[in-house]
């Protein structure tokens, strides 16, 4: 009878742990360097070479949009590309010092896209016939912007605001802001590979093949395949695309995109160019402007915020303690000021791509990155052979950021491990969020390039721009609406406090809480005497 009970008991505990055949995890288990152990030197000089790559796609295509709207020409974009180039390594330097301390990149952020497009159509502007003068004194205008926003983004980081708001979150919220800070840069990906097809595609379908189906046939010791896949399917498809080009096969003007030498980039950079502060002259300083581009300040914090979450993850790092994310964005906020006064022409945030890296990798050492600030900051000074590089069609850098946003959607739906979705508050919660996450969003930005302006249209262009910002945040819209209703909708007993996942994340809200906080996140030195974390 005894054994009987006994041999019950085993086959139930058997049962029990087939149905839960995958625990939960704090830190992902199968990272192979985490953030403080770095790989071999020559191991990571090519990852960092490879960061440094992916990190182009963001440096180039932001001065490509803005530049020729400000009345630049080759010479001004290949400079403001150096210069954005030279103080993105800077910041990625600062930041894994002295911020969050992950391995992150910090580039340029879209948020301000809309502010400073706003300022390029202002009318003492276009009054401007001179299109060298025009951008000079838009330039000015837009550092003048920056260096106002910067101090708000420094005292909402350092003043610990930032930290009070962040405490809000819990995993339920935290996974529609992560989720949704990669989805919502989806016009980075399938609509740029479609101005070039035939090289977007083999980039896409190289890169899928290396990662995922290469290390299954090929047993090699080390895993090559999917560690520098980036750098294997660039060189092949690169060269690829250089073979059409020198054959003439791009001759019509919408075939620019696929040619290698139409960016304009390398006739239009120096041999050695040192980026130096205010070398535009001296800025200039507009009320509305500088208040839309706190917003915009503001929704690139939400957004690196969702970054810091993804980049802890795949670093294999603890969740990023409220206080850190805080230091984190004071350092943004510096980020952007440095931008400001060397030229920059945009604010700083966490770049997504670099954080999906991390997983395509399975490296998220923080040495690794610094190594890529190194080479943002030596082929910013030697400008032509910084040119070559960032020359790259924009069709295989957006084949590259279908697969690295998508890491990044995934890294916060993994946040949902620790929810009840069996509840249906959570799936409210949860549903409700990503869809007007993605809706909202949509339906701005398809106002805005039918009719040119916002659906909100008042005659304070400021109070329009701050609304279009604001609303086409996909993460920024996600995660108010998923905090609000997390904490305003009544729970149906004391069980259901721990559905959205609060009772497993509060060790975590305060730094002190967990001892392995120190391990990740501890500024070297006695920093901490200076910036203590709370």
């Amino acid at each position: 009878m005894s054994s009987g009970n006994n041999g019950s008991g085993a086959n139930g505990a058997k049962k029990t742990e087939e149905l839960h055949p995958h625990p939960i995890m704090e830190q992902l288990k199968n990272v192979q360097y985490c953030v403080n152990s770095p790989p071999r030197w020559g191991e990571a000089l090519f990852l960092g070479f490879q960061h440094y790559i992916l990190s182009l796609g963001n440096i180039v295509l932001i001065p490509s949009i803005i530049v020729p709207q400000m009345g630049g020409g080759n010479d001004e974009k290949a400079k403001v590309v150096q210069t954005l180039l030279f103080t993105s390594g800077v910041n990625t330097l600062l930041q894994s010092l002295l911020g969050t301390r992950l391995p992150l990149v910090v580039g340029g952020s879209y948020a301000y896209l809309i502010p400073i497009s706003s300022i390029i159509q202002a009318n003492r502007f276009a009054v401007l016939q001179d299109p060298e003068l025009r951008f000079m004194h838009t330039m000015r205008s837009i550092q003048g912007a920056l260096i106002v926003t910067s101090g708000f983004q420094i005292l909402l980081g350092f003043l610990g605001l930032w930290r009070n708001a962040v405490r809000l979150l819990s995993p339920l919220s935290v996974a529609p802001l992560v989720a949704l800070t990669g989805l919502g840069l989806y016009h980075l990906g399938f609509p740029l590979i479609a101005e070039c097809i035939e090289i977007g595609i083999p980039q896409l379908i190289f890169m899928v093949v290396i990662t995922q189906y290469l290390p299954t046939y090929l047993k090699l010791k080390r895993p090559i395949c999917d560690r520098f896949a980036m750098l294997f399917s660039i060189a092949i498809v690169w060269f690829y695309a250089a073979i059409l080009t020198w054959s003439g096969a791009y001759k019509n003007a919408n075939e620019a995109n696929c040619r290698t030498d139409s960016s304009g980039l390398i006739s239009g950079s120096l041999w050695i160019d040192m980026p130096y502060p205010f070398q535009w002259g001296v800025p200039t300083f507009n009320s509305g402007d500088a208040f839309t581009m706190m917003v915009a300040s503001f929704v690139a914090s939400v957004e690196s915020t969702g970054v810091f979450h993804a980049s802890a993850r795949y670093g294999s790092a603890t969740p990023v303690p409220p206080s850190v994310v805080s230091r984190g964005v004071g350092w943004l906020g510096i980020g952007t000021m440095l931008n400001a006064f060397f030229g920059g022409v945009t604010g700083c945030t966490a770049t997504a791509e670099n954080a999906g890296l991390l997983a395509m990798t399975r490296v998220g050492s923080r040495r690794v990155v610094q190594i890529s600030a190194g080479f943002m900051i030596f082929f910013s000074i030697l400008g032509k052979f910084g040119a070559i590089f960032a020359s790259i069609p924009a069709s295989i850098m957006a084949a590259i950021y279908c697969i690295f946003f998508g890491y990044i959607s995934s890294a916060g739906l993994g946040f949902l491990q620790f929810c009840n979705l069996n509840s249906f508050r959570t799936k409210f919660i949860l549903g409700f969020s990503l869809f007007l996450g993605l809706s909202l969003p949509q339906y701005f930005r398809e106002h805005r390039l039918c009719s040119g302006f916002g659906p909100l249209h008042t005659h304070s262009r400021w109070f329009n721009d701050t609304m279009s910002v604001i609303f086409m945040s996909h993460g920024t819209i996600a995660v108010v609406v998923a905090v609000f209703l997390d904490r305003t909708l009544p729970f149906s007993n004391d069980e259901a406090h721990k559905d959205n996942g609060s009772h497993w994340w509060d060790k975590f809200v305060v730094y002190t809480k967990d001892v392995r906080n120190d391990e990740f996140y501890k500024l070297p030195c006695q920093l901490n005497t200076f910036f203590p974390p709370y």
